[in-house]
């Protein structure tokens, strides 16, 4: 018998001998169903299917027997016959894949017996059901436990914040602040109803309502965590407040996440509104190290919480959602974005619509709305005096670099305001000592506010010295007090550098070469020659600038650009009037160095600058022949890092300002230095040649060390508005700037001034106080050092442009300047450069403006020795220069750069 086959029931008396006699056959080979006989499968099934006539309807097979069962009842089965043996005969049926019949009952019916196909894995109802049950039963087991361990915050426990410690680069220490922290804890009596109706209308309008918790918001910065994103705070005032208060454990796990969800959920079961109010006020951070309401109406304010009016409270309410970027002192050593201009704008905004939303909701009138419309007067934003002098300067200049650089130094602006850091600056403080009395010194001898109100108020200076060898920074000055003057000038002022940028060019002739004018511009990106510090270029004054190829500049007006050099000064003799780079350098030649700039291309100027240290965002104006003039305005940080490129024979490091940080746990961060090699020492150090040279016998010279060797370069722009020494050491590359903006607040469009007359000096240059200030703190700052000397620069490039022999002086005119580099004739392709934007007095574009005498176009302005004029921007609306909108930097009075149209 086939294995597939069945066995037919047997009858209960006889056996199987019965059961076979008892059988018909089948004409088909297979084994028939016995007819009328008990017993039989479709008996088996319970089907009670019969043909015509009384007789079963005998079965073809397995799958007609399965569709017989289903239209005779559904496939159930039919009860055991009581007259059958207790052996059941065919249990199981003959199709395939039926569930065995058993009548023991499983606790967990799955899969489910009796059922057949996909029916079989279908989880019943009850299944279903008895799971979710115990899921949430479960889920309440746990938060009933989670909540019974938890306590209620203690706000006197909270306030207890920690210190930062910082230390000097000898590891003495130099400051502790940071979360010793500016707090009293008041009474909800003594907080005005307007800082409770602000925090409300603008952070929970529901807050006297709801039960202290908001699961989406919980939710959203749980999922937010898992998968690696940002964190997130409650969003309701119960679940700040429990944040802030639980200064136990501030890590940004997914557990501390619950821990603080169950803390929410028991302080709004359990605490009065009014008591969670007054600790969220009390522990909340305001900026400026102020935690508490009290502790931000004195920094702000220098008043009592209590004497708060209701724009006041709106303001200090938007500071809780961000000091860095509201606070109107502006926190440009954080981010440079956060400047006092932006925050400004951004804390009156955010203000507004608080007060806006205290209307709506009922809290405050809008006649006592509408008193309030720009931003209340602010006061000193250091209330620790401990930060007075350089201390707050060199603070913020690590907390920016320990912020800017979170992905590295796991420290993040709650790890510094939680405090219990220990903060090791590469800062030393001999350095920073002398470089502050160098300052003051020719403060006190030259500069007096009184006696000359016109040309010596809002007179400020910046200064950086960092160490070629690592990049650390070791000195700033950033102004003169961190209390009373609150941009570290030595990082971000918007200065020009002016001249200081000349270096730049000519180490990307060094390393690149001049483009071949015989050549397409594409081959002759890749055809170069490279120069020699001995090539020739024209020193003439109003020289008319060229392309590469020798065609004349132009800008989109078809307007062509003539240089002047400082005093109308032309170099060289005729007829070319041809000097070298190294006499250009010396006596800082604009027309040489514009001419140079663009014969190697803006682009790889630019290059140069930004492999040398210098950060691209500070450079403006790459379209223009003024770019090798030094229109951009990088820091006095990031010019003594770039200049420490050449001093270390071209290895680049970025400046920093931080050793180590460490925290209870152990090293949170620790410096590694990466060096980079921006030139090769054959480039680097020819530059150093150069710039020597400057200091020994050109516009430098005030700068020179007793027995030291120095390289520098002196900066002047146009206007005289800021006026620059760059220079260094073997051991130390320092920047110094000058210049003169306002530092009132209050005053609207503020702009840089020009310099004439201050100090009672005719002009200020580079070569003036700035060198002298520079002189004075590296004698001292290096004093008991070995005097080292630089590298022997080795022989580099060719020199181009070389001299032919001399011929007869023709006739030179102001409209027909012989080129320094070939000019054949051909079309100049039109220049999509934006041309400058109008103003009301002579642009620079104007060519046939009279006001600075025509073709001349003011050049004389600029005096003194320096040479280095560069044009000032125009003042924007935040009060600092840039490039008058398309990135040219004509903007300043009287033009300083350029001659008139031929």
């Amino acid at each position: 018998m086939s294995e597939h086959r069945r066995k037919p029931p047997q009858p209960q008396g006889g056996g199987r001998a019965a059961a076979r006699r008892g059988t018909s056959g089948s004409s088909s080979g297979r084994r028939a169903a016995p007819r009328g006989a008990t017993g039989s499968p479709s008996d088996a099934y319970g089907s009670g299917s019969y043909e015509s006539g009384g007789e079963e309807r005998p079965y073809g097979g397995r799958a007609e027997a399965r569709r017989a069962a289903q239209r005779s009842g559904g496939g159930r089965r039919r009860a055991p016959d009581p007259g059958r043996g207790s052996r059941r005969a065919g249990a199981t049926g003959p199709g395939r894949g039926r569930a065995p019949a058993s009548d023991s009952k499983r606790i967990i019916d799955y899969p489910r017996a009796g059922r057949y196909g996909w029916r079989r894995w279908m989880p019943s109802w009850k299944l279903i059901s008895g799971l979710c049950l115990g899921f949430f039963g479960s889920m309440i087991a746990v938060a009933g436990i989670g909540y019974a361990m938890v306590g209620v915050p203690n706000v006197a426990q909270a306030a207890k914040a920690q210190n930062n410690v910082y230390y000097w680069a000898d590891g003495t220490e130099m400051v502790s602040t940071g979360g010793e922290t500016n707090r009293q804890i008041i009474n909800l009596s003594q907080i005005p109803k307007n800082m409770q109706y602000a925090v409300i209308s603008q952070e929970n309008k529901t807050f006297t309502t709801d039960s202290g918790v908001d699961p989406r918001g919980i939710a959203r910065a749980v999922f937010n965590m898992a998968r690696g994103g940002e964190t997130q705070g409650g969003s309701t005032i119960t679940q700040q407040y429990v944040k802030n208060a639980m200064l136990d454990d501030q890590s940004q796990t997914i557990s501390r996440k619950f821990k603080e969800l169950f803390v929410s959920i028991k302080v709004g079961a359990s605490v009065p509104k009014d008591d969670i109010m007054e600790g969220y006020l009390n522990t909340a951070y305001y900026g400026r190290s102020a935690f508490g309401i009290q502790a931000a109406a004195r920094a702000y304010f220098n008043k009592e919480a209590i004497d708060l009016n209701a724009g006041e409270c709106a303001f200090l309410s938007a500071m809780l959602k961000g000091a860095t970027y509201y606070d109107p002192a502006g926190a440009t050593s954080i981010d440079p974005a956060a400047t006092p201009e932006d925050n400004s704008r951004r804390a009156l905004t955010q203000m507004q619509d608080t007060l806006d939303k205290m209307v709506e909701y009922g809290h405050l009138s809008a006649t006592e709305r509408a008193k309030y419309t720009t931003l209340p007067k602010v006061e000193n934003p250091r209330a620790n005096r401990a930060l007075s002098g350089q201390i707050g300067y060199l603070v913020d200049l690590a907390n920016g670099y320990l912020l800017n650089n979170s992905d590295k130094t796991q420290v993040t602006e709650r790890k510094l305001r939680e405090g219990g850091l220990s903060i090791h600056t590469t800062f030393d403080k001999k350095k920073v000592n002398e470089l502050e009395k160098a300052v003051k010194k020719v403060q006190k001898a030259n500069i007096d506010p009184k006696k000359r109100p016109d040309t010596d108020t809002h007179v400020q200076f910046g200064g950086a010295s960092v160490d070629p060898a690592s990049g650390a920074i070791v000195a700033i000055y950033g102004g003169e007090d961190a209390t009373k003057h609150f941009t570290n000038n030595a990082n971000e002022t918007g200065a020009q550098v002016g001249s200081t940028f000349k270096p730049f060019v000519l180490a990307a002739a060094m390393n690149w070469g001049v483009r071949d004018p015989e050549l397409g511009p594409t081959q002759a990106q890749d055809e170069r020659t490279v120069v020699s510090p001995k090539s020739l270029y024209s020193g003439k004054n109003k020289l008319k600038i060229k392309q590469y190829d020798g065609t004349v500049w132009q800008n989109d007006k078809g307007e062509e650009w003539l240089q002047v050099n400082d005093g109308d000064q032309t170099y060289g003799e005729a007829p070319k009037y041809q000097i070298d780079l190294r006499e250009a350098m010396q006596h800082s030649v604009n027309s040489a160095y514009v001419q140079l700039g663009m014969d190697v291309g803006l682009d790889k100027v630019k290059e140069a600058a930004v492999r040398a240290g210098v950060l691209e965002s500070s450079l403006a104006g790459i379209d223009y022949p003024s770019f090798s003039l030094g229109i951009s305005d990088p820091s006095a940080i990031r010019m003594a890092g770039s200049y420490a490129t050449f001093a270390a024979s071209g290895k680049q490091n970025d400046p920093y300002s931080v050793n180590k940080v460490t925290d209870k746990d152990g090293t949170l961060y620790e410096h590694a230095t990466k060096t980079e090699q921006a030139f090769t020492a054959k480039v680097a150090d020819n530059v150093t040649d150069v710039l020597k040279t400057v200091v020994e016998d050109g516009t430098g010279t005030n700068a020179q060390l007793t027995g030291r060797e120095v390289a520098g370069k002196t900066g002047t722009t146009d206007g005289n508005k800021s006026a620059w020494f760059v220079g260094y050491t073997p051991q130390l590359s320092t920047a110094i700037s000058m210049f003169r903006y306002p530092d009132d607040e209050s005053i609207k469009n503020r702009t840089f001034l020009e310099m004439y007359g201050t100090g009672n000096q005719k002009s200020i240059h580079g070569a003036s106080f700035p060198a002298e200030i520079w002189h004075d703190y590296m004698e001292q700052a290096l004093k008991g050092e070995p005097a080292k000397k630089f590298p022997t620069p080795q022989p580099i490039g060719e020199v181009i442009n070389e001299a032919p022999s001399p011929t007869p002086t023709p006739t030179i005119t102001e409209t027909e300047e012989e080129s320094p580099t070939p000019a054949p004739t051909r079309t100049k392709p039109k220049d999509n450069t934006p041309s400058p934007s109008a103003s009301g007095t002579c642009e620079p574009f104007d060519w046939n403006c009279e006001e600075n005498g025509g073709t001349d176009n003011g050049g004389t302005d600029n005096g003194g020795t320096d040479g280095g004029v560069t044009v000032s921007p125009e003042p924007t609306e935040t009060g600092a220069e840039t490039t008058g909108g398309n990135g040219n930097g004509n903007g300043g009075n009287g033009g300083g750069l350029f001659g008139g149209t031929t």
